[in-house]
């Protein structure tokens, strides 16, 4: 598919790179063509020197063919304006945006338009490596219901069918992690020692889930 980037800092130039190598077409935007230098010299889509919100410059971006649209310059507004430009002048459906803000990448995410919060991303990350709880969502949906967390479980589950957590907790198991690899739990599969439970909740009930998962369980 073609794809629309908006932004040739590190970030927008890494995924131009990634895209091309899986047989995407790309155009990118920035209003410094010196940014441009930070592409890989095999790279072969489109640079336009510009605004990325600018009607103008998306037609000779290609926006009109194209599938997906990504707003990763270093401005929040920026970013989130030519999202909706995107979206609601030229209806791509696939269309994300960088926010440094997490609280205006909550509101963002709520008006529907998908962002990927910098800050809280990588407070994310660093909590779930530093508390043995691994509580700290790995994904939430944008309304704030549902989060998908790494939580800690027991050893008293250890040898117990996955799918008692969900009898017990009403929470889903949605994967294990088993030797740094991901297993989908089946009806025969059985927590074992070193296991790391991604569970999928409703966000008020995570404290409780947490809590009944890290305590041995009682007899199903």
């Amino acid at each position: 598919m073609h794809v629309v980037i908006m932004g040739c800092g590190r970030v927008g130039s890494t995924l131009a790179r990634t895209l091309e190598k899986r047989g995407h077409t790309v155009a990118i935007i920035d209003q410094s063509a010196d940014s441009f230098r930070r592409l890989s010299p095999n790279y072969t889509g489109r640079t336009i020197t510009g605004m990325g919100f600018d009607r103008e410059i998306l037609i000779e971006a290609g926006i009109e063919q194209a599938e997906a649209f990504a707003a990763v310059s270093n401005g929040d507004n920026s970013n989130i304006l030519a999202a909706r430009v995107a979206r609601e002048t030229f209806g791509i459906n696939n269309v994300v945006a960088r926010i440094y803000d997490p609280g205006r990448a909550e509101v963002y995410q709520r008006l529907g338009i998908p962002t990927v919060g910098t800050v809280r991303w990588t407070v994310d990350q660093m909590m779930r490596r530093l508390l043995p709880e691994g509580s700290e969502p790995e994904w939430r949906d944008p309304s704030a219901t549902v989060r998908l967390a790494e939580v800690h479980v027991d050893s008293g589950w250890v040898g117990r069918p996955a799918f008692d957590i969900e009898k017990a907790t009403g929470a889903r198991v949605a994967f294990l992690t088993r030797l740094g690899q991901g297993l989908l739990p089946k009806a025969d599969t059985v927590i074992q020692e070193g296991d790391l439970v991604h569970v999928v909740m409703l966000e008020r009930d995570a404290a409780a889930v947490e809590s009944q998962l890290g305590t041995k369980p009682e007899e199903l």
